[in-house]
């Protein structure tokens, strides 16, 4: 398998520049990439000490590094223009189009956002996470009815990072709850859920890598054998459809792949822009 090394470049925190980047090269399964972010590159001169680190990278490696950038300062961008990696420039590829068809010059201004906007986005996101951790694992059972959604799934499928993840990235107050092995015994919802069925999401997993995931945290036992885990992953999909819970199968899918589907398929909206 061939290694590249790439580069993520950007004048803020690198988070667009990382998603972009990995959502591109994961059109190339042929390949393995070392990745190195290298956030708030504002100046010109952090941009020449950036040159000099993927020059340096290409003296080491047999083929060019890939240098992704999301600079808005066109200065800035030129100067990394002068590196020897393959370049893919995000705004200069981006921003002339889209200048001339809006008919307004850009501001070219790293990590650019109006002080209100910032303001809203920290009020609805340190809301939704303090909600999310209060409500995390079936606490404070009260508070379901301020829920956006409620994912519910045995141990161990992703729940509460994937609630975390909705709280930080989209402002989504989402509480979640464990199947226990007493829930499991019965085919309807638990009774806490029953009255909130339409905020419920259920996420399941395979049964095999469950038991994986499992023998990590408690290795030996039979939480985590098996059997054990093959039963519990059947008994909560034949909840799940007995009660028409919409269901996800998280098996193969990142934490922000699960909560971008679950965004989508449950019809929510991101709270800030």
């Amino acid at each position: 398998m061939d290694r590249r090394t790439v580069f993520y470049i950007s004048d803020g925190t690198g988070i667009t520049a990382v998603g972009l980047g990995r959502s591109l090269l994961s059109q190339f399964n042929l390949v393995q990439f070392d990745r190195i972010t290298l956030p708030y590159i504002d100046t010109v001169a952090k941009a020449d000490q950036v040159v000099s680190q993927v020059d340096a990278q290409v003296a080491i490696d047999a083929q060019l590094p890939l240098v992704l950038y999301t600079i808005a300062d066109p200065q800035v961008r030129q100067r990394l223009q002068n590196c020897k990696g393959y370049q893919v420039d995000v705004f200069g590829a981006l921003l002339p189009a889209l200048a001339q068809e809006l008919g307004q010059t850009p501001c070219n201004s790293a990590g650019t956002s109006r002080a209100l906007d910032k303001e809203e986005m920290y009020r609805f996101r340190e809301d939704a996470v303090k909600f999310t951790l209060e409500n995390d694992d079936g606490g404070r059972q009260r508070d379901y009815d301020r829920a956006d959604i409620i994912l519910t799934g045995v141990s161990r499928t992703g729940k509460t990072p994937t609630s975390l993840y909705l709280a930080l990235q989209f402002g989504i107050r989402a509480a979640n709850y464990p199947l226990t092995a007493d829930d499991l015994d019965e085919t309807q919802l638990p009774k806490i859920l029953q009255q909130y069925r339409h905020k419920l999401f259920g996420l399941t997993i395979d049964a095999d890598l469950l038991a994986a995931i499992r023998q990590q945290r408690r290795p030996d036992t039979d939480y985590a054998s098996l059997r054990q885990c093959h039963r519990e992953v059947a008994d909560a999909y034949a909840m799940f459809q007995l009660n028409r819970v919409t269901t996800l199968d998280v098996s193969q899918l990142s934490i922000e792949e699960v909560a971008t589907r679950i965004i989508a398929d449950a019809g929510l909206q991101r709270r800030f822009k």
